[in-house]
């Protein structure tokens, strides 16, 4: 062994044990600490990660990004993953990259339309809107909160190209019937798979069914770059699109570092540039620099290693909230998952039924007050959000499912960080404010 893979030895030990000292168990006492919605978790060797990449100081992406892309792309079943610094950033990149003019006949243009949920989140609509197309806005369920298909032929117009949903808490949207009507109308299909890391459909993982598909990597997701995201494809076509959008908009394909992989660096004659001007500097789309740091990419790799695990625990803490509310749904519509799949939950929707004479807000103080975290889903009917009064859009009926969620529905936390004792605090305090 050489000193400095001694010294690298050395430091792992050391940081395993900081670990140790830094980031002790704590004791759960109910009403006093916390029971957040998500958070973080790591162990000892996701901490080393970051460690061991910084010891190389390659802070763009390099040798662990490279090993990310590879073990994703296996884990989805899918050709090519490629790294960006947030799943907001990876749903820019998709609908971007579908602008271009390469794509022909297909080519997303300004005024083309874009069929979507109102009942989402905002970064899934906000590329839409960045490259001058319009969103076509169709409701959802109730209980899966995902796509109304039966809406899907109604929101249908000469002017739409594509098609861009979210699965909802991890909850599948109907892929099947999504996919058959994105084949059939000859429409790009984008697969928001933020919250939905190792859901399936049909047996299929989702981010399989679209052209291209997005995951996040934040500390609320299944897994955690700290920031980070993802977007995948099968198609080589889009791949080098997406690498294209992702860096600055280039022309060239080399990595962070290498020069001259195609081998003719100074031999391209494009748009009306001189002939032989550097390839590196040649720009062939409007793009951005959304690369992710190695280092993330390095905590990445690590939180792979335990994926299996953390989907587990979300399922089984969904499993217990839901039997362990069962008799109480004269008050709360409980979620139900989309006919056909098993979803790696991200969270727990509860619908605080009007009828019940409870409200949401009663339900989601009380829940507060005993420190038990709660969030509402997302914008709820992003037609009503401030920052879309003057945006231009179309509406397909009157979206009275995604008022419905604005007005009464929120979730809870799945994620492996609770436990038992903190899975019996929630039922505990659900009951109670039931009972007033």
């Amino acid at each position: 062994m050489s000193k400095k893979e001694e010294l690298r030895a050395a430091i792992q030990k050391l940081t395993f044990e900081y670990y140790q000292e830094a980031f002790p168990a704590r004791e759960f006492t109910p009403g006093t600490s916390p029971v957040p919605v998500s958070g973080r978790v790591f162990d000892q060797t996701d901490l080393f990660s970051i460690v061991d990449s910084g010891l190389d100081f390659w802070l763009t992406a390099g040798r662990f990004a490279d090993m990310f892309e590879f073990r994703f792309a296996k884990l989805l079943g899918l050709r090519d993953a490629r790294l960006v610094n947030s799943g907001s950033s990876a749903n820019l990149v998709a609908v971007s990259a579908l602008t271009s003019p390469t794509l022909g006949a297909r080519q997303l243009k300004p005024g083309d339309e874009v069929i979507t949920v109102a009942a989402g989140f905002p970064t899934t609509v906000n590329p839409i809107l960045q490259n001058g197309l319009v969103p076509v806005f169709v409701d959802v369920e109730l209980g899966t909160y995902n796509v109304d298909v039966a809406q899907l032929e109604l929101a249908l117009s000469p002017r739409t190209k594509a098609l861009i949903f979210a699965h909802t808490l991890g909850n599948p949207f109907n892929a099947a019937d999504v996919s058959a009507f994105a084949r059939k109308h000859n429409l790009w299909l984008i697969e928001d798979c933020c919250d939905a890391l190792g859901s399936t459909f049909g047996g299929r993982m989702v981010g399989s069914f679209g052209d291209i598909a997005t995951f996040s990597f934040y500390p609320a997701h299944h897994i955690t770059m700290g920031e980070g995201g993802c977007v995948v494809t099968n198609k080589p076509q889009l791949t080098k699109l997406i690498e294209s959008f992702r860096d600055w908009g280039r022309d060239c394909w080399c990595p962070p570092g290498k020069d001259n992989t195609c081998g003719k660096r100074f031999e391209w004659q494009v748009g009306t540039l001189p002939f032989g001007y550097d390839h590196k500097y040649t720009y062939s789309h409007i793009g951005y620099n959304l690369k992710v740091s190695d280092m993330q990419a390095a905590v990445g790799c690590s939180q792979l290693d335990k994926v299996g695990e953390f989907i587990a625990a979300r399922r089984k803490n969904f499993a217990a909230l839901h039997a362990g509310l069962a008799d109480l749904q004269d008050f709360y519509l409980l979620p139900e998952a989309t006919s056909g799949s098993d979803p790696s939950w991200f969270g727990f929707p509860i619908a605080v039924k009007p009828e019940s004479g409870l409200t949401r807000d009663q339900v989601t103080h009380h829940l507060e007050s005993q420190k038990i975290g709660t969030r509402l889903l997302f914008a709820g009917n992003l037609t009503r959000q401030p920052a879309y009064l003057g945006a231009t859009y179309r509406v397909v009926g009157d979206l009275t499912n995604a008022d419905y969620v604005m007005n009464n529905v929120f979730w809870v936390g799945v994620y492996p960080g609770l436990n038992g004792a903190m899975i019996d605090h929630m039922l505990k305090s659900l009951r109670e404010v039931t009972s007033r």
